[in-house]
């Protein structure tokens, strides 16, 4: 049965509190609860921020990170390998794998992972304009950072192919990771490990 409210603003804020993912309408209404009892400035700064988090964030034209500008800081750093490319699914593994401190080249964020169950195929993914930057020469390694899954692994074998006829070194990480784990959730250990000691993909064709 649905909450009854005596405020319109209050369901108002429920309604869009419970539009996020995990959020039911108990949670969002103890949310917006909360936010009532705060100072008011608390509140303003978190709606500005949000605000600010819609309107000024775009992603890189390069990698398709996340960005305040039209190219991401790690993409314009002349500090970092460029020839060197890392391919993750999405942004925040991104994040997980800069927090290793392993890793000085540059990504490409692909969206997500092939997985024809949820409709999602290789053209809902950045994995033309990966191919692009790879056939333009400039690249001499690509790294499949993707998680250990079976949609992970389609993706990998996928991009393997396309890329096939290009002169580029492809390795993907060292099966530290457990086979099932999402890089997101794989510790920061163990994570540059496996990047450290990633292996050519072909390896993955080998049988014992």
């Amino acid at each position: 049965m649905d909450q009854e409210f005596t405020s319109q603003v209050l369901e108002n804020a429920v309604t869009e509190l419970s539009r996020l993912p995990g959020i039911g309408r108990k949670t969002a209404l103890r949310l917006a609860l909360h936010l009532l009892r705060r100072d008011e400035r608390e509140v303003t700064a978190l709606g500005e921020a949000i605000i600010r988090l819609r309107r000024d964030i775009c992603y890189c034209r390069e990698c398709h990170n996340i960005s305040e500008n039209d190219v991401c800081a790690i993409c314009a750093s002349p500090l970092r390998d460029h020839r060197t490319v890392c391919v993750v699914e999405n942004v925040k593994d991104v994040m997980s794998i800069e927090n290793t401190g392993q890793y000085n080249g540059v990504y490409h964020v692909l969206g997500g992972l092939i997985s024809p169950i949820d409709g999602i195929g290789p053209d809902s993914l950045e994995i033309a304009s990966l191919v692009e930057r790879v056939e333009k020469g400039d690249i001499d390694e690509v790294i499949l950072a993707l998680s250990s899954t079976m949609e992970g692994d389609t993706t990998n074998f996928y991009i393997f192919r396309r890329l096939g006829a290009c002169e580029v070194k492809l390795t993907q990480l060292a099966r530290g990771m457990s086979i099932g784990n999402e890089i997101e959730y794989t510790d920061e250990v163990t994570l540059g490990r496996s990047l450290l000691n990633r292996v050519p993909f072909t390896d993955s064709f080998k049988t014992n």
